[in-house]
């Protein structure tokens, strides 16, 4: 029997990312109020669904009242501009349409949406699932092992982004998970503003872990035998990780891109109705949709998130095609979410999504 499947979703990097590359769509309700991102958002959400088969899923965001990384460490994240209102209003939005559907969202005290992911990633192994991460950031490469992989959106929505695995996280970055926090924090974060060790790119970080296996084993190696680690990565870079400043620098943000692991999520992977498990009440689903004007999202919803396997069509939804373009890598694809959709009669009895494993050859 092949394992059941969760998705765990960082919300607001996939809200960011519909914001931005949505914006020139001007969308809002009849009532003005802009409503592009929450359209993006719940495209690539159906499409996550979809192509991971999930049984369950989970929702992270950022709690952006209080921040106990920034309480620790003041300068982290402190050159990032405020957040547009319309993007505000449209997390607030978002974040309580989700939960008027029945919607598994978390917001964790303090902590971020990655600290979700981590401790969905963590349950849902312990559970004998599999996890699927939704997310366009790379913080989340730390949490792939053998049952978590990766969906990063990328260009061309979801049909035109790449699931990582350990083996293909290598083939990729040249390091394997466990080594990624390593790799990131030696390198730095210049959008969290968060110090590395001077000099260390991609390929010099790739290098030095493919060598000592770690960061905090070069620095062994360096103190031991200098002109070894001198006759590997250069003179100049075995002073670099012999400097005190360096390693505290690389210390400090090593301990900021540390995901917490146990945040309360509310989910019962033994429950196959409880809070999580899909597929969802369309009692909830389409008033849910509705509050935002999601007429042309309603039947890929229905059928996705509320396993109906088809609806009637009333209405075509001009948004449905929008693309999510990024500077890399180039698209390939259509996107996959873009279902030209609507809404509201159900026509067809309930059915659950495809089962995971009749998608083991695209997703793991």
């Amino acid at each position: 029997m092949s394992r059941q499947v969760l998705v765990a979703v960082d919300g607001n990097s996939l809200l960011h990312r519909a914001f931005h590359a949505t914006a020139a769509s001007a969308m809002r309700t009849s009532d003005g109020r802009a409503s592009w991102a929450v359209h993006g958002f719940t495209s690539l959400l159906i499409g996550a669904v979809t192509r991971a088969g999930a049984d369950a899923l989970v929702i992270g965001f950022d709690d952006h009242t209080t921040s106990v990384r920034k309480d620790a460490h003041p300068s982290y994240k402190a050159t990032r501009l405020e957040k547009p209102p319309e993007l505000v209003a449209q997390i607030a939005g978002t974040i309580s349409m989700l939960r008027d559907a029945g919607i598994c969202v978390v917001v964790p005290d303090g902590l971020e949406a990655d600290d979700v992911l981590a401790s969905a990633s963590r349950a849902g192994c312990a559970a004998g699932w599999r996890v699927v991460i939704a997310t366009s950031d790379r913080d989340s490469f730390a949490l792939i092992n053998e049952h978590t992989s990766v969906l990063r959106l990328l260009n061309g929505g979801i049909a035109g982004s790449p699931v990582l695995t350990p083996d293909r996280l290598h083939t990729m970055y040249g390091v394997r998970p466990e080594q990624y926090r390593d790799y990131a924090a030696m390198r730095g974060d210049a959008s969290d503003n968060l110090k590395g060790i001077p000099g260390i790119g991609k390929k010099t970080a790739q290098k030095l872990l493919a060598r000592y296996g770690s960061t905090q084993a070069a620095f062994d190696a360096v103190d031991a035998d200098p002109g070894g680690v001198g006759a590997t990565l250069g003179r100049a870079m075995a002073t670099k990780l012999a400097d005190a400043t360096n390693r505290a620098a690389f210390a400090t943000t090593s301990k900021i891109m540390t995901m917490r692991t146990d945040v309360p999520l509310g989910l019962d992977f033994d429950d196959a109705d409880g809070l999580g498990r899909l597929p969802l009440s369309p009692d909830l689903l389409i008033p849910a949709l509705d509050s935002w004007e999601l007429t042309g999202l309603q039947e890929s919803a229905l059928r996705t998130l509320g396993g109906f396997a088809a609806v009637s069509r009333t209405q075509v939804d001009p948004y449905a095609n929008l693309q999510f373009p990024v500077a890399e890598p180039p698209d390939h694809s259509d996107d996959a979410t873009g279902l030209p959709t609507s809404s509201t009669t159900v026509t067809a009895q309930p059915r659950r999504s495809e089962p995971a494993d009749q998608l083991e050859l695209t997703l793991f």
